[in-house]
Parts: structure tokens; C-alpha cells; sequence
């Protein structure tokens, strides 16, 4: 299996989303944001990090770049694409995942191991997953306050939609404690906290593996 990892301008934690996939047993294929192609790849990760130096809104430069109008158009067909951080808020400025993220309710960077409950485990991400399981995998953001309105919130939770959620306390004030979400389909997942950092024992955990691991067997099953 081929998992495409997209750079941009400002990325910081491709490097890692690339060692998590190969770990997880995949190719990473290095994606380039000005490149329009995404090299017939089976799967993609969009990164954390500040694309584009988070000029205007966090992903919403992003957004435009040329790698992104193939995504948009694959990720639409059913590639999976999982968006972590940055990725999450690029995922939301391009319309294949509702809401958006804003700065913390507290106005503070936050950094720390953070506690996660498996909500979903139906999507093309968290296969690997049970439904319920808590895990750790760390978590920096500043902007990572995940907002909608209500009515989209009753669409997210009546439809399965909420991947992962917060345990232990809202770290950055998203409402229900909503930590990532998927699109109708479940190729699509988006989610704040940093699976890549938890992939071997090294790090303190491996609950973030899954992730990455999730996808080729979704491939293989259908």
C-alpha cells in the first residue's frame, strides 16, 4: 500500500507522518503541495505543522494549494485521507470536513499526553480500532478548539461522525469534546491530537499506530 504524506510550506511533522506509516508496514510516497498529482497513492496524510506560516487562518492558504484539487476530487471518490493538526484545519477549509477550528478558549499553546476515547472505529482510520477503547497520543495546539453549530453537532452525533473525544478535561474548549471527526463516507477523518508521536514505546506510547495501520486492512477487506 502507498500512503502519499503531503508537504507544505511550514510543515513540521511530515518527517513523523512518514515514519508512521512505514512503521505501520505502507510506502510513504513524499507529496509536495505545488505538485498537482497525487502519484496514483492508495491513501494520503495531511500533516501537522503551520502551512503556509498560518498566514490569514490556519489551512486556509492551504486549501489552494495545487496538490489539493486532485485531493479534493480523490478524497470525494472515496481515498482515504486522514488530516492531523494543521491537516484537521485544512481538511475544514476545504469542505471535506464541517466546522472549524479556532484558538484555544484558554489563549495558550497546550502540549501534553492527552487521553482519547475511540468513538467510531467504522472509518477507513480507526478500523484497527475497538469502539470505546481509550488511548493516549500526545496533543500541541494553539488553534484546536474544534466549533460548529448546533444543528451540524446533532448531524456529527447522530450519524456516527465523531471519531475520537477528549477524556480528562477539554484541553482547548471544542465543543463536546469533539477531538476528530469523519465525513458521511469515513474515508475522510480529521483530528487535532498527534497520532504519529505514538507509534512505538520509544515515545512513551503506541496507541497511535492504529491509524496508520487502519487503512491497509480497509483496502484489503473490500
Amino acid at each position: 500500500m502507498r500512503v502519499g504524506v503531503v508537504t507544505f510550506p511550514g510543515s513540521l511533522d511530515d518527517g513523523d507522518a512518514v515514519r508512521a506509516v512505514r512503521t505501520a508496514g505502507a510506502e510513504a510516497v513524499r507529496l509536495w503541495h505545488a505538485d498537482a498529482d497525487l502519484h496514483a497513492v492508495d491513501a494520503v496524510v495531511l500533516p501537522g505543522g503551520f502551512s503556509y506560516g498560518d498566514y490569514l487562518r490556519c489551512g486556509a492558504i492551504a486549501r489552494f494549494a495545487p496538490v489539493m484539487a486532485p485531493l479534493v476530487e480523490a478524497a470525494t471518490g472515496g481515498l482515504p485521507v486522514l488530516g492531523i493538526c494543521n491537516g484537521f484545519q485544512v481538511l475544514c477549509e476545504s469542505h471535506l470536513l464541517p466546522g472549524a477550528l479556532i484558538r484555544n478558549d484558554h489563549r495558550k499553546f497546550v502540549c501534553r499526553d492527552q487521553a482519547l476515547r475511540v468513538e467510531s472505529a467504522t472509518t477507513a482510520w480507526t478500523s484497527a480500532y475497538a469502539e470505546g477503547q481509550e488511548i493516549v497520543v500526545p496533543l500541541k495546539n494553539g488553534e484546536g478548539g474544534f466549533v460548529a453549530d448546533d444543528s451540524t453537532l446533532d448531524m456529527l452525533e447522530g450519524e456516527g461522525r465523531v471519531v475520537v473525544r477528549y477524556l480528562g478535561g477539554n484541553p482547548n474548549g471544542s465543543y463536546r469534546g469533539i477531538a476528530g471527526i469523519a465525513n458521511a463516507a469515513g474515508n475522510v477523518v480529521g483530528l487535532m491530537p498527534h497520532p504519529e508521536h505514538a507509534i512505538d514505546a520509544l515515545r512513551g506510547s503506541v496507541d497511535g499506530l492504529g491509524l496508520f495501520a487502519s487503512p491497509a486492512g480497509t483496502l484489503a477487506g473490500a
